[in-house]
């Protein structure tokens, strides 16, 4: 079958590689329908993630047609169409007991490189390096996706392909940003990032009442789409200084909650973002937390910091005395996809949520690297490429 591979740093590559084969009684092979590229891969192509090998197939936001299943598989049919949680969890650890899906203790084959990093592994990720258990993506005519009876979900009647896919990772994402922010009506909520999780989170806050969305960005386009199709309200960091504006825009007091949705490569502008820049170029520093340190010091006294960006390592000039000072909480993780999917899914029935326009160049898997590199550019009016196998 083809799949799109990565080739080296910054290098990507369709090849012919073996179809994959079930290896374990709860699995299921999936024909992929739609694979959306997202900016977590950046971070694999470009290296900042180092645990990638020559021909792992990328890719991790999918759907696609249920074609085999393992003998212990009870949840899903051949020639269903489903939605797969990016992240795998096995349903019976502590974790998955407690609905902490993206920490299972069992779904990541290879967990010493993260135990050693982070002190313990977290789950494994399909598409998403050997750190998170050297799964096979789905950038790819098919996949195999282990734990299919907690992990694979029937897409209802109606739903288009290019919308559910988002239900895979980025609507789960961006729900459980504003899920952390803990809403009870009335606030006001800051995003940073106008990305398809920036945007997905801020959809998601109004659903969960916040009163007013605030979105920052640089990229008009991207801005424009969240104004139009969410009706937020708007930053532009690059014309505007971003924590003078959301101090006018909420008298002087911050947002309630502010939401950090763009992760370990994120733009800025000033002096620190230069340095930032440079210590991430000479491995100084791993990440770049430019968007974490304007959430943690434009939120109010009090408040709510909820971080879904992807980060690997070491961050410098982080402002822990403002987030002890100013008695935030501070939320962050990856996705727990199998606690938020049904119910995102029903949403999509509902015309509650319509991800749909995030789909902004559907292409074919054979013009994956150029998806790619028009994602990662910002070219072309691009908020996701997502590729079609078939």
């Amino acid at each position: 079958m083809k799949a799109l591979c990565w080739e080296g740093v910054g290098k990507l590559a369709v090849r012919d590689v073996p179809e994959p084969t079930i290896q374990k009684d709860g699995d299921a092979i999936i024909r992929v329908r739609a694979s959306s590229v997202c900016g977590s891969d950046l971070h694999l192509i470009n290296g900042y993630l180092p645990a990638m090998r020559e021909g792992d197939i990328l890719g991790h936001e999918f759907m696609g047609e249920v074609v085999e299943v393992g003998p212990a598989v009870r949840n899903s049919r051949i020639g269903d169409r489903v939605v797969v949680g990016s992240g795998l969890a096995c349903g019976g650890c502590w974790y998955c007991r407690t609905e902490q899906y993206s920490l299972c203790d069992n779904s990541n084959p290879q967990p010493d490189l993260t135990e050693k990093l982070w002190g313990h592994a977290p789950a494994g990720i399909i598409g998403y390096s050997q750190a998170s258990g050297g799964f096979a993506g789905s950038h790819a005519e098919y996949v195999r996706v282990p734990y299919a009876d907690v992990g694979v979900f029937p897409v209802p009647d109606g739903v288009p392909d290019d919308a559910v896919v988002f239900a895979s990772d980025a609507m789960p994402t961006g729900w459980m940003a504003a899920d952390f922010c803990a809403l009870s009506g009335g606030e006001v909520v800051a995003v940073w990032g106008a990305g398809a999780v920036g945007q997905m989170a801020a959809r998601s806050a109004q659903l969960l009442d916040a009163e007013r969305v605030i979105v920052i960005d640089r990229l008009p386009e991207r801005l424009a789409a969240a104004a139009a199709r969410l009706g937020v309200e708007t930053i532009d960091y690059s014309q505007v200084d971003a924590l003078e504006a959301l101090r006018e825009m909420t008298g002087g007091r911050g947002p309630d909650a502010c939401i950090e949705a763009v992760g370990m490569e994120a733009h800025g502008a000033g002096p620190t973002y230069g340095y930032d820049r440079v210590k991430q170029a000479v491995r100084l520093q791993s990440d770049r937390p430019t968007a974490v340190r304007q959430a943690i010091l434009a939120c109010r006294k009090g408040g709510t910091v909820s971080i879904v960006g992807v980060f690997s390592g070491f961050v410098d000039k982080f402002p822990l005395g403002a987030a002890m000072n100013k008695a935030l909480v501070l939320r962050m993780g990856q996705m727990h996809a199998q606690r938020y999917i049904p119910m995102l899914l029903q949403r999509l029935v509902d015309g509650q949520i319509d991800p749909g326009y995030l789909t902004t160049h559907p292409m074919s898997l054979a013009d994956g690297p150029r998806g790619y590199e028009i994602f990662e550019k910002k070219q072309d009016g691009c908020l996701r490429a997502v590729l079609h196998p078939a």
